[in-house]
C-alpha cells in the first residue's frame, strides 16, 4: 500500500540498463529484422548508472526459521520446508536436480497410487498423507532454496513432514545407483518436455543468457546429468541438507505442525 509511482520510477531508472537486458527470440525469426526492431525500441536504453556506480546487493545470509499463519477456517494446510541451496552457477545444482527428480511429485488424482516410482509418493498414496506435494529448487545469484511443499489436512501434517524429512535423510545416506539412474531419465524427460514450443524455448534462452552468460544446450545438460552418480548425490545432499537448519512456512489449520526444534532434530540421524 505504501508503494508509490516515484518508487517504481526510481527502481526502473536504477536497474533497467542495457547491460542487464537480453532480447531473445525463437522460431521462424529473421535475425536482421529482429536486430533492427531491438535497435529501434531498445537502442535508447542507457548504459550509464547514476553516479557511475553499478548497484551491488549485499551477500544474502540464510537463516533457518519458522513462520506460520494459523487459520482453522481453511480446509487444508499448506506446508513448505526448505534448506539453503546453491546459486545459479554452482555445479552442485545438477545433483540437487537429480535428487528432486528422485523425490518426484504427487497428487491424489494420479492413477499410480502405491505403484509410483517415488518412495515419498508411494507413502503419501498408501497412507493418504497428503493431497499433493512437489519439490522445488529456487535459485538466485548467490543462494537458493531447496525444499518440498505439500498440501494436507490438519490431521496428517506431522506424519507427512516426518516421511518427507526421512526421505531427505535417505538421500544423504543410502540412495542407490539404480534409483539415481531412474531419476536421471525422469529429469532429462522433464527438461525436453519443458521446451515444447517457441515460447518456452525463448524463455529458456533469455534465462540462460542472464544466469549463465550463454545458452546451455540439451546435449550439455545431458552430459552434466550423466556425470552424476549415487555418491555425488549423497555427498551433495549431505552438504546442503544433513544437519542444516531449515526454513519452514505454514498456512491454514496448522495446529499439528511440530515445534521448530523437533523439525530441526529430524535433519540428522543418531545411529549406532
Amino acid at each position: 500500500k505504501k508503494l508509490t509511482r516515484s518508487d517504481l520510477v526510481e527502481y526502473v531508472n536504477l536497474h533497467y540498463k542495457a547491460p542487464r537486458m537480453v532480447v531473445a527470440a525463437a522460431g521462424g525469426v529473421d535475425h536482421k529484422e529482429l536486430s533492427s526492431l531491438a535497435q529501434r525500441h531498445f537502442g535508447g536504453v542507457s548504459f550509464e548508472y547514476e553516479g557511475d556506480t553499478v548497484p551491488v546487493l549485499a551477500p544474502c545470509r540464510f537463516t533457518g526459521s519458522e513462520i506460520q499463519y494459523r487459520n482453522d477456517d481453511l480446509p487444508l494446510a499448506h506446508i513448505a520446508i526448505a534448506v539453503e541451496g546453491p546459486g545459479w552457477n554452482n555445479s552442485d545444482n545438477v545433483a540437487l536436480l537429480v535428487a528432486n527428480s528422485l523425490i518426484g511429485k504427487y497428487d491424489v488424482t494420479y492413477g499410480g497410487g502405491k505403484n509410483l516410482s517415488s518412495n515419498l509418493a508411494q507413502a503419501a498414496a498408501e497412507s493418504k498423507l497428503c493431497q499433493s506435494f512437489q519439490t522445488f529448487n529456487t535459485r538466485y545469484t548467490d543462494t537458493g532454496l531447496f525444499g518440498i511443499h505439500f498440501v494436507t489436512d490438519k490431521h496428517n501434517i506431522e506424519d507427512m513432514l516426518h516421511v518427507a524429512q526421512a526421505e531427505w535423510m535417505r538421500l544423504c545416506t543410502s540412495v542407490t545407483d539404480v534409483e539415481i539412474n531412474r531419476a536421471k531419465i525422469l529429469l532429462k524427460t522433464a527438461m525436453v518436455a519443458q521446451l515444447d514450443g517457441t515460447t518456452p524455448v525463448c524463455e529458456d534462452i533469455g534465462r540462460s543468457i542472464l544466469n549463465y552468460g550463454h545458452r546451455i544446450s540439451l546435449e550439455e545438460w545431458n552430459a552434466k546429468i550423466d556425470a552424476v552418480d549415487a555418491k555425488k548425490v549423497r555427498d551433495t545432499c549431505m552438504k546442503y541438507i544433513y544437519d542444516q537448519c531449515p526454513a519452514v512456512a505454514a498456512v491454514g489449520p496448522t495446529e499439528q505442525l511440530p515445534d521448530y526444534n523437533r523439525i530441526r532434530s529430524a535433519m540428522y540421524w543418531l545411529r549406532f
